[in-house]
């Protein structure tokens, strides 16, 4: 990715990118990619003369303040000009690392908080860019996609206001339910997706992984990750199988429709090394049980990979499985939140998109195709290949 070049075609507009909250340090990363990757592309270009204002400079990070009042209003104030600009929003709505004041008592951000500091962001840019894309790689409000009884239906209202505020695309990672998209038709929502960086962070850590149908297999812990799991098990060559649980839609228990049953519909695990995949790990209750469960049928080693670590009820339950030796590591990307504590623990490791972000936005950028950045079988193939030739 890292050498797409854009030799027939121009930059939309001047890139500038706003990076919300503690996002920066993901910003950061992604600007630094952007700057290498200019740089090197006007080193190779045969008329080294080329100039658009603010195409090869040293930051396209935007300066921006959101400061609050004592009784927690806040507003948002962008300290350069955004005219003309094609500006990229990344926000993470699950950042509960970021605090502010409130009535003298320190209060933690909620999604809410994050969703209506990037409405902020875009009305303080006034109309001005020439494009608004909002990066928001766990969608805000994405597991209330879909109406069983009457509730709401947050994540396609918030969508609704976005376009409606000017946001021309919106772009998300392992969406929990990308179609709804549905209820923004004539705008773009593109759903990236994290299986190559996976694999690739996955081998790297485990060089003795046997990557065949005899010493591993792809699990999906519920139906809803089904097809997640089939893409994984298809790029890899392997088998797959996944654990029906029948909940009840009726009631909902601390935010979440219980479980009924449970049940393996798959081949033997036994004496194989697991990826059990998922979009995300809030309690961890699902997923530990399931891996619980594998373990109980002879499973080797099982790695968790989870776009999204929420660690909503922190670590303790995570801990203690770990030490029961009920999973082997867990992985998680780093476009959300993540404390040190669980950066430092024995069995955490870091996936790290930023370089991925970076082709996608300057893609986007010049205005091009982003199909061969959602597609990621080839790569993922070549990976296989190229560690089992090892």
């Amino acid at each position: 990715m890292s050498s797409r070049k854009f030799k027939d075609s121009m930059p939309l507009a001047p890139l500038k990118i706003v990076a919300i909250g503690n996002q920066q340090e993901l910003g950061e990363k992604i600007n630094k990619e952007i700057i290498a990757r200019r740089h090197k592309a006007l080193s190779e270009m045969q008329k080294p003369d080329f100039k658009m204002t603010g195409y090869d400079t040293q930051n396209y990070l935007v300066s921006y303040d959101c400061p609050r009042f004592g009784t927690g209003e806040a507003k948002c104030v962008i300290n350069e000009s955004m005219r003309g600009v094609d500006l990229f929003i990344i926000v993470d709505t699950v950042n509960y690392g970021q605090q502010y004041t409130m009535r003298n008592k320190t209060t933690n951000m909620s999604p809410d908080d994050f969703f209506m500091d990037l409405k902020r962001v875009i009305m303080a840019c006034s109309g001005h860019p020439r494009r608004i894309t909002v990066i928001m790689p766990y969608l805000y409000e994405g597991r209330q996609h879909i109406r069983y009884i009457n509730e709401s239906l947050d994540c396609a209202q918030a969508l609704q206001e976005l376009v409606s505020m000017g946001v021309e695309t919106i772009i998300t990672f392992d969406a929990h339910d990308n179609r709804v998209q549905n209820a923004i038709p004539n705008h773009g929502f593109d759903n990236f997706f994290t299986s190559f960086q996976f694999i690739d962070t996955v081998v790297k850590a485990n060089p003795d992984i046997k990557i065949d149908p005899e010493h591993i297999m792809v699990i999906s812990p519920d139906l809803g990750g089904m097809k997640r799991a089939v893409y994984y098990a298809g790029a890899l060559g392997v088998e797959m199988g996944l654990f029906y649980k029948r909940m009840d839609y009726s009631k909902l228990v601390d935010g979440e429709h219980p479980v009924v049953s449970t049940q393996f519909l798959g081949n033997n695990v036994s004496g194989k090394d697991i990826l059990l995949i998922d979009d995300m790990i809030a309690t961890g209750h699902t997923i530990l049980d399931v891996a619980r469960e594998l373990k109980e049928r002879g499973a080797n080693r099982i790695f968790i990979c989870v776009t999204f670590g929420l660690f909503s009820n922190g670590t303790a339950e995570l801990d203690a499985a770990y030490e029961e030796n009920i999973f082997d590591s867990i992985y998680t990307t780093n476009l959300s939140y993540c404390p040190d504590e669980v950066k430092n623990k024995p069995y955490y490791h870091s996936v790290d998109l930023s370089k991925y972000i970076s082709a996608i936005i300057d893609t986007l950028n010049h205005d091009t195709s982003v199909n061969d950045l959602i597609d990621a079988t080839q790569r993922i193939q070549d990976i296989v290949q190229k560690h089992n030739n090892k």
